[in-house]
């Protein structure tokens, strides 16, 4: 049984160079690939997340671990790729049309990416029609709409006709910082996420 620990707490530190390291070694050894990204890039990022959660860590601590964690994913994907491993679903994330903001957006992201989903980003200041292309394309079992002002949380109404009205089967999950649980019921979305590591367990649970 390889031992992930030394793996984990090097992509926990965001230590880049050693993550490479250790991903390169364990492949050497004839660890699989599925089994390194799931015992140890995934845990070690699904653990950040808990203690970003629980105000343990903070926004930096989230992207140093995240960037760590791309560079020992990028050296699974080939391997992973030649072994047929999917990915658990496709995500479209954006934030919605006349918001620019992207830092909740860009970390919801990598707690997706994180907990195994192939994510699309449409970026910012995203119209309803080019979410519903998006999902399209990619056949998206999710798609995530950030907002961070008030003024354009409506958007995220127009993008939820938008996707029912075209027939796509994706679900739809909303947050940002004045979007709640009580405008996600009022404008008919099938989520809300109040933070970026709820948003991964509330996508998982919105596929399930």
């Amino acid at each position: 049984m390889p031992d992930f620990d030394v793996l984990k707490v090097a992509m926990k530190g965001g230590k880049v160079a050693d993550v490479r390291r250790l991903v390169e070694g364990l492949l050497a050894e004839g660890v699989a690939a599925q089994e390194i990204l799931n015992n140890g890039l995934l845990e070690a990022m699904g653990e950040v997340g808990q203690r970003f959660k629980r105000n343990e860590v903070f926004v930096p601590e989230v992207l140093v671990a995240a960037r760590a964690m791309k560079a020992g994913t990028e050296l699974l994907k080939p391997h992973l790729i030649q072994a047929g491993v999917q990915a658990v679903a496709t995500a479209v994330m954006g934030t919605v049309k006349g918001d620019l903001h992207d830092i909740g957006k860009n970390l919801v992201i990598m707690m997706l990416e994180g907990a195994g989903f192939a994510v699309v980003d449409a970026g910012v200041d995203v119209a309803p029609e080019k979410f519903v292309a998006l999902a399209q394309e990619h056949n998206a079992k999710i798609v995530g709409l950030s907002a961070l002002l008030t003024t354009t949380m409506p958007s995220m109404k127009g993008v939820v006709e938008a996707i029912r009205t075209a027939g796509v089967p994706a679900k739809v999950m909303i947050g940002g910082a004045p979007v709640t649980q009580a405008y996600c019921d009022a404008i008919g979305a099938d989520g809300y996420s109040p933070d970026a590591a709820s948003a991964a367990e509330l996508a998982k649970s919105l596929i399930a």
